[in-house]
């Protein structure tokens, strides 16, 4: 992930407190983490021992114009976008001090909140998302079809058409320590604004859990990379 870009900037702290009330949190291990974000450097950087200690999922963000940010699990919830008679996936509401906040599914983000600049306001499909399905199924198409809407502009209803591809396998360093994943590269065409980008992936190479990827959320988007510390293994409510 040597090409890994730069994330979102957490600063404010009182919002993400308040946002985190309605959840089994411990408020002074919420406050004392979320302060290393807001009186830090601008590239934050939280101690894997802490990390492991605070009894929540975590990760790190970053986008190409501000430094990385420590983002925590606020909300756990069941996706709308479940499919009838597949596993139903969770849908993860992430905080950061600045009340900025990345909604996914499967890892894919799928909503954003407060970002500067643009921000993705819906993404649906007909179609089970490969991620949720399981890219490493020998099942699993790589081909796939969803809208998007993003904002400022309106812009509703724009088809993205996916195509993924397996690169290999690679080992990142996360929390400090070596993991093992596997690399998918997502080569999407927006064809209603001949846009082409591409999303990276890093999967487990046995659960097919997203790692780490770098995502562009809509077309004209800033990427967003993301790198989970401590995956969520909870019950959605």
């Amino acid at each position: 992930m040597n090409n890994k870009r730069t994330g979102l900037r957490a600063t404010a702290l009182f919002c993400v407190l308040s946002a985190l009330s309605g959840c089994s949190q411990k408020f002074e291990d919420v406050q004392d983490t979320m302060s290393l974000a807001l009186f830090g450097h601008d590239d934050v950087v939280v101690a894997p021992e802490k990390i492991n200690s605070l009894p929540y999922a975590s990760l790190y963000t970053k986008t190409d114009s501000s430094g990385q940010a420590f983002m925590v699990l606020g909300y756990a919830t069941a996706s709308p976008s479940s499919q009838p008679g597949s596993e139903k996936i969770v849908q993860l509401k992430w905080l950061s001090a600045n009340n900025e906040m990345l909604v996914t599914e499967a890892g894919r983000i799928v909503k954003t909140v407060n970002l500067l600049g643009s921000n993705l306001t819906a993404s649906s499909s007909l179609d089970a998302d490969p991620l949720a399905t399981g890219l490493l199924s020998g099942n699993t198409p790589y081909q796939w079809r969803r809208t998007v809407d993003w904002q400022p502009g309106f812009h509703s209803g724009y088809t993205l058409e996916s195509r993924f591809e397996k690169t290999g396998e690679n080992t990142l360093l996360v929390n400090e320590k070596p993991v093992s994943t596997v690399h998918f590269i997502e080569y999407v065409h927006a064809p209603e604004l001949n846009i082409r980008f591409e999303n990276e992936f890093w999967l487990h190479p046995v659960t097919g859990h997203v790692i780490a990827s770098i995502q562009t959320p809509a077309p004209g988007m800033e990427s967003i990379e993301i790198t989970v510390l401590k995956p969520f293994s909870g019950v959605s409510e």
